[in-house]
């Protein structure tokens, strides 16, 4: 690809998604952008790089942020997550909130799912300690593709094989041909929609516990500051973010503070009793 035409696309995916690609990225431009070019019916991705020259198209535009923020997930990614979930943070919400009994939780930049659905077969797991609660499980990403297909809640063999336990396979999901689906009343646990991280996100209401991994790396720093602190404004009182590996908010923003040995967890800022709670349940 022609430097002007890489720089072209580093730009609009810049100011559409804030989505940082550097140059020794560029080979993913054209395994991405061929099939764009081929649903709009240019013969070649340099025409319509041509088009978007003479005559931008939002739609176009939009098809090509979608291609190019699609990222890589897997069931139960990185494991100490969803046991720090399920071990420490799911009781301790269960204790602040026993008094509405209520739970709202983000998985933000969603992808196909899979984060999603491994909270919610988590939470289903534990259905006895969450008798008589109103979950609400909310999922987004930019890509609508990507939600449409998580969505579907069919998954391929291989995407099994990369992080489902063998009991929850059993448990949550029936076979269809060389594919697996999940069960309806797992799917229906989320509910998936449309959200870029750069508009604005206070229509989603304020949640418990928000899951934003692997997010941060793709943006520039300024861009970081800016998602995570809005993402951080989502959480109610006393609420929890969880963060990707190697991912902070030192420099970033004053919304949030980390949990005693837990790197990955953070806490709203000033929320003390969260923190000792956690630290609490941590040494028990």
């Amino acid at each position: 690809m022609k430097v002007a035409d890489f720089e072209l696309y580093k730009t609009l995916l810049y100011e559409n998604s804030g989505l940082v690609i550097t140059s020794d990225k560029s080979y993913l431009l054209d395994s991405r952008l061929t099939p764009v070019a081929r649903k709009w019916n240019f013969p070649s991705i340099e025409l319509m790089t041509l088009q978007l020259r003479a005559l931008p198209d939002d739609d176009l535009i939009r098809d090509i942020v979608q291609a190019m923020t699609m990222t890589e997930t897997s069931f139960f990614r990185d494991t100490s997550p969803f046991i720090n979930f399920e071990q420490i943070i799911l009781p301790l919400l269960i204790q602040q909130k026993s008094g509405k009994k209520t739970l709202r939780i983000w998985s933000a930049a969603c992808a196909t799912g899979q984060e999603a659905y491994s909270l919610a077969m988590i939470l289903k797991d534990n259905a006895a300690l969450l008798k008589g609660w109103k979950i609400e499980l909310i999922a987004t990403d930019i890509s609508e593709s990507a939600i449409e297909q998580a969505q579907r809640g069919i998954f391929t063999q291989f995407d099994i094989q990369r992080g489902v336990p063998v009991s929850y396979l059993v448990q949550f999901f029936e076979q269809i041909n060389e594919k697996w689906r999940l069960r309806d009343d797992v799917r229906s646990m989320v509910k998936f929609s449309y959200c870029n991280l750069l508009d604005d996100i206070s229509r989603l209401g304020p949640f418990d516990l928000i899951f934003c991994r692997n997010v941060l790396s793709y943006f520039s720093d300024d861009t970081k500051g800016v998602v995570l602190d809005r993402v951080a404004r989502r959480l109610d009182k006393d609420g929890i973010m969880v963060l990707g590996r190697g991912e902070t908010p030192h420099g970033l923003t004053t919304l949030l503070a980390p949990l005693p040995q837990k790197p990955t967890i953070f806490t709203t800022t000033g929320s003390h009793g969260s923190s000792l709670a956690l630290g609490e349940t941590k040494q028990a």
